[in-house]
């Protein structure tokens, strides 16, 4: 299956989840069992080199063997503010990065504001991976040496990539069939991740189940490491991608304790 450009459904999720803040659109990584840095507000480190630092972090989280090494490691946009606390830094840098050519980011079937970043040199390397071999390889490589190497738009319309770049119409079908494209409306796309729907299908079911984790748990609260103990054989990507997650979208408040950090579902 190629890019991500369906709306994906899962089991009912209650209400109460529905509609918390930043939650995703929902008509909708096994890592080794790590240990989840995350500061206190008061000594999180700021900077472009702070920015940096995370997202490196957060990559490494990313259970690539889960998907047989044939996913970038991806990262979602947010869960860089669970350890940087200025998020207008975050979105600075991050913009600064796609600019300078070293990062892509992408909106694969979530909500306006979240976004997937990952390094371009491990993009590029995944994508030529993905289409090695195909009919469409030659187009798809046609496309990252003159479209992703000049522009680091998300999105595409059809003129641009017509004129612009000079590509056919049936080039451009070629680029949604591989997965580098994906509909955004009609003459526009966006730029993909190949076959990232296992990802967003592993993300959306391991939200939902740390949630549910933490709205079981009395006054629908939980310790940090306490929940950072816990086996969760359905979490997929991981118990720490997922804290990240739900602390960097504000789904959980952050409660220092005499305990540690306490985490509380943030209200409606």
């Amino acid at each position: 299956m190629g890019g991500v450009g369906l709306v994906l459904h899962t089991e009912a999720i209650p209400s109460s989840l529905m509609k918390r803040k930043h939650q995703l659109v929902s008509d909708t990584f096994k890592a080794k069992k790590q240990r989840l840095a995350v500061a206190p507000e008061s000594s999180k480190q700021e900077g472009p080199e702070a920015v940096e630092s995370a997202l490196q972090d957060l990559a490494s989280l990313f259970p690539r063997k889960l998907f047989e090494d044939s996913l970038p490691p991806l990262v979602l946009r947010h869960q860089i503010y669970s350890l940087v606390k200025d998020r207008t830094t975050v979105d600075r840098h991050l913009n600064q990065l796609k600019d300078d050519g070293r990062i892509r980011m992408f909106q694969h079937s979530f909500d306006a504001d979240t976004f997937v970043v990952t390094f371009t040199d491990n993009y590029i390397s995944k994508v030529l991976e993905f289409v090695s071999g195909k009919e469409s390889a030659r187009t798809v490589k046609k496309f990252l040496d003159s479209v992703l190497s000049s522009c680091p738009d998300i999105s595409f319309d059809k003129r641009r990539l017509l004129k612009e770049f000079g590509f056919r119409d049936t080039e451009i079908t070629q680029l949604v069939n591989a997965g580098v494209l994906t509909v955004r409306d009609a003459g526009s796309w966006w730029l993909a991740v190949p076959g990232a729907g296992r990802f967003i299908k592993c993300f959306i079911k391991g939200r939902k189940s740390v949630l549910g984790m933490i709205e079981k748990a009395k006054y629908k609260e939980v310790l940090l490491s306490d929940l950072q103990s816990r086996r969760a054989p359905s979490v997929k990507l991981g118990l720490p991608y997922h804290i990240h997650d739900i602390i960097g979208a504000q789904l959980v408040d952050c409660v220092p304790t005499s305990s540690g950090t306490l985490l509380r579902l943030a209200d409606d």
